[in-house]
């Protein structure tokens, strides 16, 4: 079975307006791409999978899809969340917008505070892509389930890596179809997770 969507982190959510256009624009067009290739969409059960999130200037701050638009077929600013803080520790995250953040924020923000460079991370699911890298390529633990501080903890093990660093790519082994994405720019990653498709 698969697990998707339940924000598992105590949220300290801030409602506020739409975000101005010119800060989504570009979240919005490759979510819109990751959603044509079935990267990011619904399982027949109408659940929906993945999201797509870029760095707010240079803090750990970041713009994210928020939870449960994975089915929609198009997003605007109103479907978007700002994170401002985390705590992985104290499993709490908080942030403002228009809808909450995505379930998988928590694991966003790890990439965002380990690495300074990255500026874009993307949350995909894909099971033959799932199945051909598992093990393979970088892959989290078992026990690392999506959206939980045990996820982040593996993430920032991970990172420590600089061959996994330089990959940009981490398959969740916890998370049933689960891929991870990150590095300096959108269009960069949507064709890394792209080209994948073609060694299928």
């Amino acid at each position: 079975m698969i697990e998707e969507g339940y924000i598992k982190y105590q949220a300290f959510w801030f409602p506020s307006p739409a975000f101005d256009p010119v800060a989504t624009d570009s979240l919005i067009a490759y979510r819109q791409l990751m959603y044509n290739y079935d990267l990011i969409g619904a399982y027949p059960d109408g659940i929906g999978f993945g999201n797509i999130s870029q760095r707010n200037g240079h803090a750990d701050s970041f713009l994210i899809s928020g939870s449960a638009t994975g089915a929609f077929p198009f997003l605007s600013g109103s479907h978007f969340s700002l994170v401002l803080k985390t705590d992985p520790d104290q499993n709490k995250l908080w942030c403002t917008g228009p809808h909450i953040a995505s379930s998988e924020a928590m694991s966003h923000a790890a990439f965002y505070h380990k690495l300074p460079g990255v500026k874009a991370v993307i949350h995909v699911h894909h099971e033959k892509l799932w199945k051909k890298f598992l093990f393979h390529l970088p892959t989290t633990a078992v026990e690392a389930t999506y959206g939980s501080p045990e996820m982040v903890f593996e993430i920032n093990k991970l990172l420590d890596d600089p061959t996994v660093v330089d990959g940009k790519l981490l398959f969740m082994a916890g998370h049933t179809d689960g891929i991870f994405a990150f590095g300096e720019d959108l269009e960069v990653l949507s064709n890394k997770l792209i080209s994948l498709l073609s060694a299928l």
